[in-house]
């Protein structure tokens, strides 16, 4: 019991309850629900004794706050360059303007570029090419982003680099790029193809266009979509480097968030376009929300909430090596598609290292962690941080995602997954092959 005889535990649920609750409702937005809840957190917290402002700013990560920063930072630059525009016209006539051919195209070219770059930065980039081209075909871009989303935290699961639970497991556990390649890799693979065939089967009444759209796409010219060539060709530049330096950030002892500022400052340095006209096309509400779901998941750490979750895993390992493998799997994707999976896999890594001092092979277990955190992230839009971006980006369409739509594709693909991933973990233990 904390101060006033109130259970801290009962409490922090009970906030994050009712902020999860008004997130999922839609009829406030997201942001100011989350940015109320952290209020609450706080308030409550410091009442009875187990979390106050200066835990709340610890529990915030900075590192995803700069990465998204610089990243859209850098790609509103780009926008005004008429760069986007000329690549969703390529693309598009690439496709001939099916929709089912450019929603299989962008979502393979979306998981296989995750791999290299962190989801985030995949999606931030990916996104305003797509509603550029749905804009030009006339249909709805909802189909697109969703999948795009879903698919970019799969394929994010398979590179040391491609998804932040990544890189926390691998730090932690001293597994390397290609530890992550060779063993995840195939998994991956195969989750791509599922989830792509499901993901056509789900949205196969939507791909569809109109003649006039194909009109559209047949006048159009992609050179003269490219307003500002020279433009465009810096920031490529830019941006190449700064995809340089996300490969080679832990030899140079630099963060991800601070390798996103720094390409953001090398843009503004050499473009110098208008500061006002850049920062308008930052998504600050969605940099406002993260920082308040933090701390209001941050509120449910100090409590002592993820580590009574946590702890009642350690005990599936006396079931078994599979049982407990499987099971994690499956409780890091429930837990990561109610809480950011940064937090909860932060929670976790302690307690799995744990359980090396009882002789138990827990190299498996990190397997099934980053599985589970990166294909549970998919069942709901605040799961992982690109799904996040996505939403927020489909806002500035008349047909925004919004929670309900996202379940019915987004909970059945993280479905698909894990039971995928399930089977994998089971023959892989079994060969020793994990």
């Amino acid at each position: 019991m904390g101060k006033l005889g109130v259970s801290p535990v009962l409490v922090s649920l009970l906030v994050f309850l009712l902020t999860y609750v008004g997130i999922l409702s839609d009829r406030i937005h997201r942001t100011i629900v989350a940015l109320a809840g952290a209020a609450i957190m706080i308030i409550a917290g410091t009442w009875l004794g187990f979390y106050g402002e200066a835990e709340a700013a610890n529990a915030i990560d900075f590192d995803t706050i700069t990465l998204l920063l610089g990243m859209m930072l850098m790609v509103s630059i780009l926008q005004k360059t008429g760069l986007v525009q000329y690549l969703a016209i390529l693309i598009a006539l690439t496709a001939k303007g099916k929709p089912w051919r450019l929603m299989f195209t962008l979502g393979l070219f979306t998981a296989f570029v995750s791999m290299i770059l962190d989801n985030v930065t995949t999606i931030i980039v990916v996104t305003p090419v797509t509603l550029s081209i749905a804009d030009v075909l006339g249909f709805s871009a909802i189909p697109f982003l969703i999948s795009e989303a879903l698919l970019s935290n799969i394929g994010g699961v398979a590179t040391l680099i491609g998804d932040p639970p990544n890189i926390l497991i691998g730090s932690a556990a001293e597994l390397t790029f290609n530890d992550f390649l060779i063993h995840l890799g195939p998994i991956v693979l195969v989750t791509l193809v599922v989830v792509q065939a499901l993901l056509l089967l789900v949205f196969w009444r939507q791909l569809h266009t109109t003649a006039e759209g194909l009109e559209n796409l047949a006048r159009l010219d992609a050179k003269r979509a490219l307003l500002d060539p020279k433009t465009a060709k810096r920031m490529l530049i830019v941006l190449g480097a700064t995809v340089l330096l996300y490969l080679i950030h832990d030899m140079l002892h630099l963060s991800p968030g601070l390798v996103a500022i720094l390409g953001a400052a090398m843009g503004l340095l050499w473009v110098r376009p208008s500061v006002d006209e850049v920062l308008r096309e930052v998504h600050w509400d969605v940099l406002i929300f993260f920082l308040s779901l933090f701390v209001v998941v941050g509120g449910l750490e100090a409590a002592g909430v993820l580590a009574l979750v946590a702890e009642a895993i350690t005990q599936l390992t006396t079931h078994g090596l599979v049982f407990a493998a499987v099971s994690i799997l499956w409780v890091s994707a429930i837990m990561s598609a109610v809480v950011d999976n940064i937090p909860f896999t932060i929670t976790m890594i302690p307690i799995i290292a744990g359980l090396a001092s009882r002789g138990v092979n827990i190299l498996p277990l990190w397997w099934a962690l980053a599985l589970g955190a990166g294909f549970g992230g998919n069942g709901t839009p605040i799961g992982s941080t690109a799904s996040v971006v996505a939403v927020s980006m489909s806002e500035n369409t008349d047909t925004p995602v919004t929670f309900r739509m996202w379940l019915t594709s987004g909970s059945l693909s993280a479905l698909a997954s894990c039971v995928v991933a399930s089977v994998a973990l089971f023959v892989a233990i079994e060969l020793g092959w994990f």
